[in-house]
């Protein structure tokens, strides 16, 4: 049995109960150990939840890491504070190149808040651009590549290369893979490399069926066009068998509601608070 709880989203299930911020984790828990997936922008919002829920971080075997922005990696310094010394930290080897949001004409970092150095005091870095699996089916996708659809872009993100300010490549984007029997679950941080690229990745790698979507899919500023054709290659993709998708953060609440025009049912929200299970 696995389990997936959602930390840290942009909504909560219950107010009451759960805080929400514009960011994202997922705790997942496998018979081999758990993983924490992206920690949130805060590190409030986490350890509230994570409580609420009755998720002990101090029983995290793993870390893993969606890409650098500050909102998927800003909790890391809280989470330390409840972890133990020397989890292993799995992510894209790109993840420490700085990243920067253009506004107002000024270039502000939102990337990764703590240097290489700093973090193997805490961490064992395990940087791969290779698929890498944590424990006992549970994956990480690598690297996505190729590109063939559009990505989860937006024009104001940047690197600085060589003193020149570049589009970000999002070269650190992955998700994680979940073997179950039912066939993959796909667990997403925000799909800058794009939910499309993102699933044909997986197909390819993993050469089975994609069961289950999780998480944020970079749609929230898509032209109807652009998700239209998203839709149109979900459907021709899965063979007849949809995927169930539990979808948040950076997907969009008009995206949300088109999907769900489109695949009834088999849409949902993934609010903090959410737990879903797998066999």
């Amino acid at each position: 049995m696995f389990t997936l709880r959602c930390l840290v989203d942009n909504h909560p299930l219950d107010a009451a109960i759960f805080h929400s911020e514009h960011g994202v984790a997922f705790a997942i828990e496998t018979p081999s150990g758990q993983v924490l997936f992206d920690t949130g922008q805060s590190g409030e919002v986490l350890v509230h939840n994570a409580a609420r829920m009755g998720f002990d971080l101090r029983q995290v075997d793993a870390l893993a890491f969606s890409h650098a922005h500050y909102d998927h990696t800003g909790g890391l310094r809280a989470f330390l504070k409840h972890s133990r010394p020397g989890l292993p930290l799995y992510a894209n080897p790109d993840l420490f190149r700085e990243r920067f949001a253009f506004h107002e004409g000024q270039y502000r970092s939102i990337g990764l808040r703590m240097k290489p150095a700093d973090l193997t005091r805490h961490l064992d870095l395990r940087l791969n651009a290779e698929p890498v699996e944590i424990f006992p089916h549970l994956w990480t996708t690598g690297e996505i590549t190729p590109r063939a659809e559009f990505e989860g872009r937006s024009p104001h993100h940047y690197i600085q290369e060589n003193k020149r300010w570049l589009p970000d490549p999002y070269r650190d984007d992955m998700a994680l893979v979940l073997e179950a029997k039912s066939g993959l679950v796909v667990i997403c941080g925000c799909c800058h490399a794009g939910l499309l690229n993102t699933l044909a990745h997986v197909r390819r790698v993993f050469d089975q069926r994609i069961a289950v979507i999780i998480g944020g899919a970079h749609l929230a500023d898509v032209n109807p066009a652009t998700l239209e054709h998203a839709i149109a290659v979900l459907r021709a993709t899965s063979a007849g068998h949809l995927p169930d998708l539990f979808l948040n953060h950076c997907t969009g609440e008009r995206a949300l509601a088109v999907l769900a025009q489109a695949f009834g049912e088999n849409v949902h929200p993934c609010p903090a608070g959410t737990v879903l299970r797998f066999e």
